[in-house]
Parts: C-alpha cells; sequence; structure tokens
C-alpha cells in the first residue's frame, strides 16, 4: 500500500514546489514562484506526498483583516480527478479558520475546481486592494486574465 501523507511544507520541499508550480506556469495555467518566494512563504504551503514524492501543493496566504488567499494549488498532471487537490484545499480552508479569516479568495484558470468546493465568482473591483500587493510582481500585470472567486468561511 502506497504511504500517503499531507503535511506542511518544509524547506525541503521548496524545489518540488517549485518544479510542480512551474510546470504549469510554463502551460499559462498558473503564475510562476520563484525559489526565493518560496522559501519566504514556505510556512503557507501544504504538500501532499506519497512514498515520499510530491503529488501536489497548496498555500494559504493571509492578506488583510479577514481575508486570505489560496496560492499556487497544483497536482502533478497524472493525478488530477483523484481527490488530492481537494484534500489540499481543505487543509488550505481549516488553517484560514484557524487563523481568523472569514474569507478566502484565490485568482485562478480553473474556476470549476474552486465552484465545486463553494467558492463563487466575484468582480476584481468587489476586493479590497491590499490584495492587489502582489499582483505588481506578477509578469500578467495589469493584464490579469485569472478569475477571481470567493469563498466565506462558517
Amino acid at each position: 500500500m502506497n504511504e500517503q501523507v499531507l503535511r506542511k511544507a518544509t524547506i525541503n520541499d521548496v524545489t518540488g514546489i517549485k518544479n510542480l508550480v512551474n510546470t504549469y506556469a510554463d502551460q499559462n495555467l498558473m503564475l510562476p514562484r520563484s525559489l526565493s518566494e518560496l522559501y519566504e512563504n514556505i510556512r503557507e504551503f501544504f504538500v501532499f506526498e506519497e512514498d515520499g514524492k510530491l503529488i501536489a501543493c497548496g498555500a494559504m496566504h493571509t492578506t488583510w483583516e479577514d481575508y486570505g488567499e489560496v496560492l499556487s494549488m497544483a497536482v502533478q498532471p497524472e493525478r488530477r480527478r483523484q481527490g488530492i487537490g481537494s484534500q489540499v484545499l481543505r487543509a488550505c480552508l481549516d488553517e484560514a479558520r484557524q487563523l481568523g479569516v472569514r474569507k478566502v479568495i484565490t485568482l485562478t484558470y480553473v474556476p470549476e475546481f474552486f465552484e465545486k468546493h463553494g467558492f463563487a465568482r466575484v468582480k476584481k473591483s468587489s476586493l479590497p486592494h491590499k490584495i492587489w500587493g502582489m499582483c505588481i510582481k506578477c509578469p500578467k500585470f495589469p493584464e490579469c486574465d485569472e478569475i477571481p472567486l470567493m469563498k466565506v468561511l462558517d
């Protein structure tokens, strides 16, 4: 039987996270992440591994008073549609609740995945300006074509 573990990421996961996220970024399906960004934000990440191999990742980033953002959700292409991404997303949302975050947003090219988990599409203009702080670093700024979604937590 395969040993599967969902856990907080460590420094040793950074290269694997970068490779996984940038696999999708190379296809314009996700924004790229640099090593320095990942090292600086590693405490926000969860990873799902099987037999010691990184299969999926995702991060819960707090952005403002009661806002958080799910970032860099990625699953190895051959392992998609097996519920692994859902497990990582649930871990991110559980952490948001523990932190006292009430509204979780995401910007994505795959809105259907998040809608399946109770997120609803919103207008970018409805989001607080503080959320856009990271956007300045984005290669697509200011012509962002990602779809914003939000989930209000219980």
